[in-house]
Formats: structure tokens, C-alpha cells, sequence
């Protein structure tokens, strides 16, 4: 295949590729632009509030012909779905076939994620159809190892043969195959991964990622009425909202392309004017506020342990997290003072074993007293513009004195891309209300 100025890989999730209605506005974008050259789509997600996914639908059935229950009429009902879309777009298709090989293999019990898969390789079939695309079945060129890990060589190599032989393709997302043929379904990302995967082999220039919203968003707006959203934002800057909370792309999602250096766009399907957000490995431009995103987690103890002249101690940090490591906890923040050292952790992990952990530290260390306090929230504050401008942490506190949250800790990462404030559970809101009022509604 030739290079051409400008390749995309498109990935369309369930929700834009529910319905016939859908299938139309995921067309006009494909044939907006010469560029979207392969698609990748999802099984068909929820036509309204109540309905049930494509996906779920096949569990519940292939559930039914595990235990040997009559599953037919609820394989009928998943027909009818694809025949519903079939029909609305006018496609002399018939999926018949394909039916029967699946009703076969459900009473052979062939497997959940067998199953599971089947929604993105019917949706797929349609796709290629309706697009006059070639259809190339993901099981064919998406390989996972003996021990069911991803097989990243086999797969670039073999998936980029066929791609250079088709100019258009459609490949389902969410599944490849076993070295013995047994499909098999990513565990996280789904198709956002086989996007991914997609566009490392084809070499392509952006991997456009179409959802129903439009990009990510600066802060919740569970949270937030309206927030802003992320113009562009970066691999790190990502990681550190998503550890928080926020949700955006599995880190499985990313990583094959960010490996190559392929920017990926996320996209709203209903909304294909927008902009949408753009996840770049890094860009000289300039964000439009000083923070590019805030998220937070609640629900988290503190356990901050006293000790005269803690600091000359040697190993005092390293006893004190085995303590934790032995429990089998796993700590977020460890913010220090000369004589003090807080532990932060996730409170209902560490309910369970609260006092074999205080047992254990006063064995370990001997300190003078320990303190314990629970129901906080950690609230990450992320952005590339905060290293480019001065008194961040001042304004972030002034905001919350402001707004009378009390600050329990602050926590800022070397890289001055993240400053991690504790509060208190009552406060979480207020406080990401605050921050977020001073540095976009203000623009400060």
C-alpha cells in the first residue's frame, strides 16, 4: 500500500452503532473523508435509556446454552437486532448463515468469549457491506499467545500483509484468536485496544476513536454543570487523571500507538463538528487554561505516624510500607515531615486488617503515637501549563480557603504535572468546584 498523505483508523463504539439511524451518521462521517480508510466497530450498544447491549444479550444466551436451557428464541431476539439495522439501511444481506454456525457452536459450548465477540463480528460483516469495504475477520489477524497474552509480533506482522492488500477494510474490534483458533477477547479497552493495534500496523497518521461525547472533559460534570473540555492533552498527563478516577481510555488502549507516536482523536459520532480531544505523546501548544483536567476518589484513610528524629532513622520508610505489604495494602501518597509520615490508603482495604497494621508499625518502628482518620478524598489537579506558571499551589489553596474546605495534605509529583490535594468526603465536591472555578471559569 502506498503511503498516502493522510491515514485514519476509525473505531466506533456501541452507542454510535446501535441502531440503522446510527449506522447512517457513522457512514457520512467514513465518506466525509477519503483519509478513514479502516473502521473498527463495536457490537451494537443501546438504543435508549432501558435497552439491553448486543453484548449482554449474547452472555445471557450463551449462559442459557451452557446449562443446557432452550436459548434459541433469545439468539431469535439478537437476529431480529441485526435484521432490524440490516433493513433500515436497505442491505440485501442476509445473516442467516452466520446464525446457524453460531447456534452450533453455543450448544457445543465454544466459550464466553466465543460468545462475547460474536456482536462485533456481525456488526462488523454489516459494516463492510453497507460500506463496500472488505471484511477481514479479527480472529484471522489478531493472534494471543499460548498463555492468552496479547502476541504483539505475530499480529503486527501478519495484520499489516493484509492490510496492505485491502485499501478499505473493516475489522471488528474486542477479539483475536488462540494458536489453536479459539477466539478470545481482550479483557480491558475492548475494541478501543483493536483500534489501537489497528493503527500501529497500518502505520496510519491519527486514529480517530468515536464515541458519544465529545472528547474528555476538564472535570466531572456529575460534579461540574457544563465543564469545559481537553482541546489536547498528553499520554502523561492522561495517565495521572485516569489513576484518579476519571474515564477515559484503558491503559491497554494507548499504548500501542503510543508506541509508534500516532496521535488518537476522540470523537462524538452525534456531534461530528466538534473538535473533540486530542491524546498526543507531546505538543508545543499551548493549553487553553493552566489545568488540563480535575479527578478526584474518594474514600481513603490516613495513618500518620509520629517519631523523634524519624529522619536519621535508616530504613524507618521501608519497615513502616512492608508492615502495609504484608497485609497485602497497597498505598496511593506517603507525604513526610521530619518527625511525621503519613501513609495514605484505600479505607476499605484497610478496614480489614486496620489493627494487625498498627500492631505490626508499632512492632517495626516503635513510634511515639500514631493517628488515624478516615473518610477522605484525594483530588488530582493535572496539568503540562502549571509547570510554565508560577503560584499554582498558592491559587489552588487560596480557592479552597475560599470556599472553607480545609486541606488535609497536599502532595506535588517532581514532574509539576500533578498536585494531589486530601480532603475530607464532605468537601470532595466543594473543593473540585472551587479549583475548578479559580482556573477555568476564571481563567487564572
Amino acid at each position: 500500500m502506498e503511503e498516502c498523505e493522510d491515514e485514519k483508523v476509525v473505531k466506533f463504539g456501541g452507542s454510535s452503532l446501535a441502531s440503522a439511524e446510527q449506522f447512517k451518521k457513522v457512514g457520512n462521517i467514513i465518506r466525509a473523508e477519503e483519509s478513514r480508510r479502516y473502521v473498527i466497530p463495536s457490537a451494537p450498544g443501546k438504543r435508549f435509556s432501558d435497552d439491553v447491549k448486543v453484548t449482554d444479550m449474547l452472555y445471557k444466551c450463551y449462559g442459557a446454552a451452557v446449562k443446557g436451557k432452550k436459548f434459541t428464541d433469545s439468539l431469535k431476539d439478537i437476529q431480529e437486532r441485526y435484521n432490524e439495522i440490516i433493513e433500515g439501511l436497505g442491505l440485501t444481506l442476509s445473516l442467516e448463515k452466520e446464525f446457524e454456525i453460531i447456534r452450533d457452536n453455543f450448544a457445543k459450548k465454544a466459550g464466553r468469549d466465543y460468545a462475547a465477540s460474536r456482536g462485533e463480528y456481525l456488526n462488523g460483516i454489516i459494516m463492510a457491506n453497507y460500506l463496500g469495504y472488505v471484511f477481514i475477520d479479527a480472529a484471522e489477524v489478531i493472534f494471543f499467545d499460548e498463555e492468552g497474552k496479547f502476541d504483539t509480533d505475530k499480529t503486527n506482522e501478519i495484520l499489516s500483509e493484509r492490510l496492505n492488500k485491502a485499501e478499505r477494510a473493516v475489522i471488528p474490534g474486542f477479539y483475536g484468536s488462540l494458536p489453536d483458533g479459539t477466539i478470545k477477547t481482550f479483557s480491558r479497552g475492548g475494541s478501543d485496544v483493536t483500534g489501537s493495534i489497528v493503527a500501529k500496523a497500518a502505520k496510519v497518521d491519527l486514529y480517530e476513536n468515536w464515541t458519544d461525547v465529545s472528547g474528555f472533559l476538564i472535570a466531572d460534570p456529575r460534579i461540574i454543570p457544563n465543564p469545559k473540555s481537553i482541546e489536547a492533552i498528553t499520554y502523561k498527563e492522561l495517565r495521572e487523571l485516569s489513576y484518579m478516577g476519571a474515564t477515559v481510555l484503558h491503559e491497554d488502549a494507548i499504548f500501542p500507538v503510543r508506541k509508534e507516536g500516532i496521535p488518537i482523536n476522540i470523537r462524538n459520532t452525534n456531534a461530528p463538528e466538534d473538535k473533540g480531544t486530542l491524546i498526543v505523546e507531546t505538543t508545543c501548544r499551548h493549553p487553553k487554561y493552566t489545568i488540563t483536567g480535575i479527578a478526584g476518589k474518594q474514600g481513603f484513610a490516613s495513618i500518620t505516624i509520629e517519631k523523634a528524629m524519624m529522619n536519621s532513622e535508616v530504613g524507618f520508610g521501608r519497615k513502616v510500607l512492608q508492615v502495609f505489604e504484608d497485609n497485602h495494602i497497597s498505598f496511593e501518597h506517603m507525604p513526610s515531615g521530619i518527625d511525621t509520615m503519613t501513609v495514605f490508603v484505600h479505607q476499605s482495604e484497610f478496614e480489614e486488617t486496620e489493627q494487625k497494621v498498627l500492631a505490626g508499625i508499632h512492632h517495626a518502628v516503635q513510634p511515639d503515637s500514631i493517628e488515624l482518620e478516615s473518610d477522605l478524598a484525594l483530588i488530582a489537579v493535572v496539568g503540562r501549563g502549571m509547570r510554565a506558571t508560577r503560584g499554582t499551589a498558592g491559587r489552588i489553596f487560596s480557592a479552597l480557603a475560599h470556599a472553607n474546605v480545609n486541606v488535609k495534605m497536599i502532595d506535588q509529583g517532581s514532574s509539576e504535572l500533578n498536585i494531589v490535594i486530601g480532603v475530607r468526603n464532605h468537601d470532595f465536591e466543594n473543593a473540585i468546584k472551587a479549583i475548578y472555578d479559580i482556573f477555568v471559569t476564571a481563567k487564572l
